[in-house]
């Protein structure tokens, strides 16, 4: 089969379209012909040597998929041969065939293209697991998304909007703070230009958020501790801003705060296919609805996978970025 591998650690080019063995599913596992395939951060790290792939899994890039189940292990499952399907995957998505554990597989939304089915596993099972598993986001509790037109960020504005709560988002540009709010926030905020602890304080009367969803970390952390309502949490998923943050513990006490962190990728199949289950009937319903939709910005074909990273690095987009296998 086709495939994109990472010929070395280095810049986008060093995606390369290579010749690989098609991958032989094991137990639990369903084989699938990629139609589509999802790029991520995660998978940009992994280019650049900083993120190895698990154990056990495919070192070639790519952790969601959508396509045809071609073979595999049905027992226990409601899957068969010419099912379509999109997939959460710890590597190897950047391929023709990929092989995926059966309880991190969910059905394709009914109305929805293999495209942009692959756009949802990653954000979604993610979002899920942060916002509403860690988080326990519950009625009547507000949000705040850093980086809303992310993959991540544009996830988290449509799932929490469509199941009301109020949304606030970060994004780079008035542009990208308009997109927010047609997604769902109710406000986008400017971070360069606006300070979101005040946005924030002021559109909740002085009380602040209930829950943060932040994959900046770095000095964003003591700032998201002023933002936050008692009793608030913070979900962090990513580092982008760094490693490092000084934070005033007495407010944690005081105030009854969490801070939470989480990655999913090591994860156990049981623990995602709990969280399959829970996004099969509490989100599939909304997105076969029409109340959350994929939002792609931009798609290319396998071969031309470092251009999609380079757009990825550049952070100019407004939602996913992928690619057309088939």
């Amino acid at each position: 089969m086709r495939a994109v591998a990472i010929s070395q650690p280095g810049p986008a080019d060093v995606l390369q379209i290579a010749e690989r063995p098609t991958p032989q599913y094991k137990a639990g596992e369903l084989l699938i012909k990629v139609h589509a395939a999802g790029i991520n951060r995660p998978d940009v790290l992994q280019r650049l040597g900083k993120y190895a792939p698990p154990a056990g899994a495919s070192d070639l890039p790519g952790l969601e998929v959508a396509g045809e189940v071609v073979d595999g292990d049905f027992t226990n499952t409601a899957f068969k041969k010419g099912d379509l399907v999109c997939a959460l995957v710890q590597g190897g998505g950047y391929a023709e065939y990929c092989a995926a554990p059966a309880g991190q597989c969910l059905p394709l939304p009914k109305g929805l293209t293999a495209l942009e089915g692959a756009s949802l596993p990653e954000n979604f099972f993610t979002v899920w697991s942060n916002v509403f598993d860690r988080c326990a986001l519950a009625d009547g509790e507000t949000l705040l998304v850093q980086g809303g037109t992310s993959g991540i960020g544009v996830t988290a504005i449509q799932l929490a909007a469509a199941l009301g709560h109020r949304v606030f988002a970060t994004a780079g540009s008035d542009e990208k703070a308009r997109a927010c709010e047609a997604l769902g926030a109710e406000r986008g905020i400017n971070y360069r230009t606006e300070d979101f602890v005040a946005v924030v304080k002021e559109l909740t009367d002085g009380k602040g958020v209930d829950v943060i969803l932040d994959m900046v970390g770095g000095d964003y952390l003591p700032r998201e501790i002023d933002c936050l309502a008692d009793d608030g949490r913070i979900g962090l998923i990513a580092v982008q801003g760094g490693t490092k943050a000084e934070l005033d513990l007495g407010a944690l006490l005081r105030r009854r705060l969490t801070v939470t962190g989480s990655t999913l990728r090591p994860r156990s199949v049981a623990f995602k296919a709990a969280i399959a289950n829970h996004l099969r009937t509490t989100v599939w319903p909304l997105i076969e609805a029409g109340k959350i939709k994929p939002v792609i910005y931009q798609t290319f074909p396998l071969e031309k996978s470092n251009e999609a990273h380079a757009l990825m690095e550049a952070s100019t987009h407004v939602g996913k970025i992928m690619l057309q296998v088939a």
